[in-house]
């Protein structure tokens, strides 16, 4: 924990499985580190061949989807908001609005750790709608970039 926010230095696997409702096979993010509550995080996505998509996507010379790995971003702003404002174990419900201005500079493909960097664009504690500016980047690479925006929501208690 940093003393300054509360909030793990990294939050691990079982962790992000108390924030967001995703589960395998789309459980796309494996650790959240670097948190600045509400304002940034960066996501780590070790990528396997034991990845389902990469069957059909392509047999022969698998890359990851795009659009998973934006997906990936995604999940990565909401682990951040969820562990920014104390929201474990209360059944967070994200649903993407928009993605504008997204780019894919490099393929993903297995063995590559995909590192995204999360900056929140618009939000705040309270907030239904979000919106972030993501880039994932692989050794140092950009592999794509986009804004997206986000409802976040709580089901009603």
């Amino acid at each position: 924990m940093t003393e300054q926010t509360g909030i793990p230095a990294i939050i691990d696997i079982d962790h992000i499985k108390r924030l967001i409702p995703h589960r395998y096979p789309f459980l796309l993010v494996d650790r959240v580190r670097d948190i600045d509550p509400n304002k940034s995080a960066v996501g780590i996505k070790c990528v396997t061949m034991n990845e389902p998509h990469f069957q059909g996507h392509f047999p022969a010379t698998p890359i990851m989807p795009g659009v998973t790995i934006i997906e990936a971003m995604a999940q990565t702003a909401a682990v951040m908001v969820g562990a920014s404002n104390g929201m474990e174990d209360k059944e967070l419900l994200v649903y993407f609005m928009s993605i504008d201005s997204c780019k894919f500079r490099r393929k993903v493909v297995p063995g590559d750790v995909m590192e995204m960097t999360i900056t929140t664009l618009r939000g705040k504690p309270g907030a239904k709608v979000w919106k972030f500016q993501g880039v994932a980047t692989v050794e140092g690479e950009v592999a794509c970039q986009a804004e997206f925006a986000a409802m976040i929501d709580l089901p009603a208690e």
